[in-house]
């Protein structure tokens, strides 16, 4: 349905789909019966849980390779949880540590951080170094969203 909003649940993994008549009403995972987060924050994935969620989402996934120390990737973050929260439901925000996880990284030819990377129908369609903060990073995605 046009409605229907999108939530991967933090405990498990899975995406649900949640109608927006319900999202007031605690919804929880239909696999593990967490509840959801419906503000949609940034989770954490490592490479496994990112390719599960490219496969498997019905809306598109915006994935931040990161790292602590980096300075530009911490001054993005506010910026992610913002879109994530307006955007919630519509598309799927996910933080990848290329410290811990590197993987992904290394297949998109990541060579600076931050990069971010929109995946939509299970297809890699953006990938570009570089922070992006405010309009510009809803630009980055809006192409995706419709």
């Amino acid at each position: 349905m046009a409605d229907d909003r999108y939530f991967r649940c933090g405990s498990c993994g899975g995406v649900n789909r949640v109608p927006s008549s319900k999202l007031h009403d605690g919804p929880t995972c239909g696999r593990c019966k967490a509840t959801l987060d419906v503000k949609a924050t940034p989770q954490e994935v490592d490479d496994d849980a990112l390719q599960r969620l490219v496969r498997s989402a019905p809306v598109p996934v915006l994935a931040d390779f990161w790292a602590p120390w980096c300075g530009p990737c911490r001054a993005v973050a506010p910026h992610l949880q913002s879109l994530a929260a307006e955007e919630a439901g519509r598309l799927i925000v996910v933080k990848v540590n290329t410290d811990q996880h590197q993987r992904t990284a290394g297949q998109l030819g990541v060579q600076g951080i931050p990069t971010l990377a929109v995946w939509k129908g299970g297809e890699l369609k953006r990938s570009e170094a570089g922070a992006r903060m405010g309009p510009a990073l809803k630009a980055f995605v809006e192409p995706y969203l419709g």
